[in-house]
């Protein structure tokens, strides 16, 4: 992903080339975390809400909101929880939403939150475990 390198020695990358960038989701599920949802925080760091500010790899439309499903990408910045992490921004996976999950045998997910898991930049979790519960789909995305 590194295209060339400055006089000062810093490399320049070019935009879209990132691993997560162009992560595509198996799951044919409804959208249902979009910029601007408040979202909770599925892990064990002490973060408590996030807004989403971003969804990685969706284009944009005139008009149209982008957003996410479970195991899709977004950006988020903290708005409620421990002090060093307030105001920052992280990125993260999602893998619960209120919105309704059809699965392809008939069966439906519903939860009661929309939540994230803080992930790093080589899709690593950041925090040491997750709490609440995690669709199938989700966990054989990301291993």
């Amino acid at each position: 992903a590194v295209v060339s390198t400055q006089s000062t020695g810093m490399a320049i990358i070019k935009r879209g080339k990132h691993p997560l960038e162009k992560h595509n989701n198996p799951i044919s599920a409804t959208k249902g975390v979009q910029v601007g949802s408040v979202i909770d925080s599925a892990d064990s760091l002490k973060i408590s809400k996030m807004l989403v500010i971003g969804v990685k790899g969706v284009g944009g439309r005139l008009n149209r909101l982008p957003a996410g499903a479970p195991g899709d990408v977004v950006v988020c910045a903290v708005k409620k929880g421990h002090d060093k992490h307030r105001k920052r921004i992280y990125i993260a996976v999602v893998v619960r939403q209120k919105q309704t999950l059809k699965r392809l045998d008939g069966t439906r997910l519903i939860f009661e939150n929309n939540a994230a898991v803080v992930i790093n930049g080589k899709g690593e979790l950041v925090g040491s475990s997750i709490n609440g519960s995690v669709p199938r789909e989700v966990c054989e995305m990301w291993p």
